[in-house]
């Protein structure tokens, strides 16, 4: 009630916090889940409490989990949140996270009645575990998190079997799925293991990841002219409306101009550097080209890493060999996907499978949420004079 979800009463009625307990019954097919029911006093209104994250039966204190769900929801890390929200411990907020994250990301999505998505974007997110390196693969479909993964290793063999669990997800929802593009970075080893799981889907290469790249393979030159040539380049992909091979002809044409260019203003050996790099990579941006209803660039990628790298920053005491991380990102993917992440913009208000169409599993989801971390709805109590 503090974040401002409301609940929905009668129209004559004022709300407020005059709930009591009105029954319960038993869900059979959901493992003997307990179902509670609260009545409003004043219109006799019901509401049905229905918990897809279920923390009522997770060792959590109630007190540390309503303030681990205000520091999750104001987007604090972990590490902060233990120095903002009084004596909370970070411990509490990670097992919480891990709470959520015992719950199918893909099938919780399919239950929000979003379709399976047509394109995807896929990358990993570079963290740490104590010293080493780790690896989140993540796949994303406009503003919604579909998997968000672990591994220790950046090879192909390690992504796929992260990816993997994603692609037997989908497969238990619908068999023969198979998305019709996917748009990565370029990492040679992202692009192998998704080749692999969907052999029927088209591999693209980020256009904007292209662009920033192209100044590694200019050596012994100026900045102004590094930057004039990015420049000339990121123009090369600015044609995607006319028609499909005129705009694949165009476009490899336009790359062995630009080569050429480059040969001429800063010497051949730039220029055979281009031309293998292209021809490695050209391939992926025809695909883009190809497709106008691909997404070009993997913005809305690195922005939901950008907002995981917060809940991410010092959670290096947290990463054990005996630890929860799979549990731990997958229930943070959650709450990327249902706690809302703007308030002052065009979807203010709104969560991300909200703005994609989805429907949450209840209209006051998060309120159902702290009524389940709480223990139940309790009632201050009222003076009259």
């Amino acid at each position: 009630m503090s974040l401002g979800f409301q609940l929905k009463h009668k129209c004559d009625c004022q709300g407020g916090f005059c709930l009591t307990r009105h029954s319960h019954y038993t869900r059979v097919r959901s493992g003997g889940l307990v179902i509670w029911r609260l009545e409003c006093k004043h219109c006799g209104v019901v509401f049905t409490i229905l918990p897809h994250f279920v923390l009522r039966y997770s060792r959590v204190k109630p007190e540390a989990a309503q303030k681990a769900l205000l520091a999750i929801h104001g987007g604090l890390s972990l590490e902060l949140s233990a120095a903002v929200i009084e004596n909370i411990s970070p411990m509490a907020i990670y097992r919480l996270v891990c709470a959520f994250g015992r719950a199918g990301l893909v099938s919780v999505l399919t239950r929000c009645q979003l379709p399976l998505p047509k394109y995807l974007l896929a990358d990993e997110k570079h963290s740490h575990c104590l010293t080493a390196k780790v690896y989140l693969p993540t796949i994303v479909a406009g503003r919604v998190i579909w998997h968000l993964g672990y591994t220790e290793d950046k090879t192909a063999d390690a992504f796929e079997t992260s990816y993997g669990q994603f692609q037997q997800a989908t497969a238990l929802i619908e068999p023969e799925y198979q998305p019709e593009a996917i748009l990565t970075d370029g990492f040679e080893s992202t692009r192998k293991s998704l080749r692999t799981l969907f052999p029927g889907a088209s591999l693209g290469n980020c256009l904007c990841h292209a662009t920033n790249r192209i100044g590694s393979k200019l050596k012994s030159v100026t900045k102004s002219v590094r930057n004039e040539l990015r420049d000339q380049f990121a123009r090369l992909f600015d044609d995607r409306t006319a028609e499909k091979e005129h705009k694949v002809r165009s476009l490899g044409q336009k790359l062995r101009r630009f080569a050429e260019n480059v040969s001429k203003v800063t010497g051949q050996s730039n220029g055979e550097r281009l031309r293998d790099w292209f021809a490695r990579k050209k391939e992926g941006w025809y695909v883009t080209f190809r497709d106008p209803d691909m997404p070009a660039t993997s913005t809305l990628l690195d922005q939901a890493h950008n907002a995981l790298d917060r809940k991410l920053f010092m959670m290096k005491g947290f990463h054990h060999p005996n630890g929860s991380q799979e549990q731990f990102l997958v229930g943070l993917a959650m709450l990327c996907n249902f706690v809302p992440y703007q308030r002052r913009a065009k979807n203010a208000g709104k969560c991300g499978v909200e703005v994609e169409g989805g429907k949450l599993p209840a209209d006051d989801w998060f309120l159902n949420l702290q009524i389940l971390s709480s223990g139940g709805f309790l009632c201050p109590p009222t003076f009259t004079t």
